[in-house]
């Protein structure tokens, strides 16, 4: 059994064909990815597995779902040991305005926020725009 296989059964996902070479593509990337970028990767997959298989990675806890206020969702590794558990992400997301990349800021968590009473949170998204590393210089 390879790695991939026993990363991908720790979090009670089998590992078909697809499901590993999808998660080989999202850990070989630096920044968060669209299924359109996923699809354009494997051009000769179908639309329907590849989304079915993202989100069954959201789903079992393996990847977040980023909304980068560009209206197309972008999905990154988590990076937590939390397998099959409801969880949420809570560090910052940068998005790039020249190259469009979306990047996880996990070493820079979200502060816990206290609502009013009666206020019930089911979702945090910190988003900071700029230029990245990459194309400041």
């Amino acid at each position: 059994m390879t790695t991939t296989d026993q990363q991908l059964q720790a979090y009670n996902i089998r590992p078909t064909a697809m499901r590993i070479l999808v998660y080989q593509f999202i850990v070989s990337k630096t920044s968060a990815v669209s299924l359109t970028v996923v699809e354009n990767h494997f051009e000769k997959s179908d639309r329907t597995t590849l989304y079915r298989t993202l989100k069954t990675f959201e789903e079992k806890g393996l990847v977040h779902r980023i909304d980068d206020g560009t209206g197309i969702p972008k999905y990154a590794l988590c990076q937590h040991d939390h397998h099959s558990e409801k969880h949420s992400d809570l560090h910052l997301h940068f998005n790039c305005n020249q190259c469009g990349d979306t990047i996880c800021l996990t070493e820079h968590q979200i502060p816990q926020i206290n609502l009013p009473s009666g206020f019930i949170t089911e979702d945090v998204n910190m988003l900071v725009k700029g230029v990245c590393d990459k194309c400041s210089t």
